[in-house]
């Protein structure tokens, strides 16, 4: 089986890549690859950030691997927290102190619309190519659920009753930002004339 590094160190993340149906392909996230580094994300957008953790494992490594970057963008705050979604309330990345700085934020606002948007990339042979997901939905004024990780238990996305907090991890996949982008990553890894060359 062909094997991709998952370039983060977020448990939560790399369990629900893995999670996705007819994916085919071992996930090897920094820890199991034996990298022991926190790779800096110092740019103002999800693409350039993406960018930056792949390039360096690459580097690093010279194995294929993909990294994302994930942003919440809420409509009423002009697409804040967006890139500095993981610590917008300082740098602890705390997603308890995330949350109330948003819910402070979002106090007394009627149009509650936002959306996660993820963005992949991928490096295969020393080519770089990017992915999105993008899921929409509405940031609720208290918390729902105990599941999931970050800003999932305040959102509910478009279609659905209940917060992503709320749901397991088949029924987060319905809707996933992220499984959304990991889906284009997958097809284009099936289907390009890099399919050969990279092994897979």
């Amino acid at each position: 089986m062909h094997k991709l590094i998952f370039a983060t160190n977020n448990k939560h993340k790399v369990d629900e890549i893995r999670s996705i149906p007819g994916l085919n392909y071992e996930i090897v996230s920094l820890k199991q690859a034996g990298i022991k580094i926190d790779i800096p994300e110092p740019y103002n957008t999800l693409e350039e950030n993406a960018t930056e953790k792949s390039t360096v494992i690459y580097k690093l490594t010279g194995m294929d691997c993909f990294s994302e970057d994930t942003g919440l963008e809420v409509e009423a705050l002009q697409g804040e927290p967006g890139v500095k979604s993981a610590r917008y309330a300082g740098e602890g990345k705390s997603f308890e102190k995330n949350i109330e700085k948003l819910l402070f934020k979002m106090q007394g606002v009627e149009s509650r619309n936002a959306q996660f948007r993820t963005v992949l990339s991928l490096i295969v042979k020393g080519t770089e190519h990017k992915f999105e997901g993008i899921c929409k939905g509405i940031i609720l004024a208290d918390k729902r659920g105990v599941g999931g990780f970050g800003y999932d238990p305040v959102f509910v996305p478009s279609g659905a009753q209940r917060t992503f907090a709320e749901m397991n991890m088949e029924e987060k996949n319905i809707f996933s930002h992220r499984k959304i982008a990991m889906d284009k990553l997958i097809g284009f890894l099936s289907f390009s004339p890099l399919k050969n060359s990279a092994g897979i």
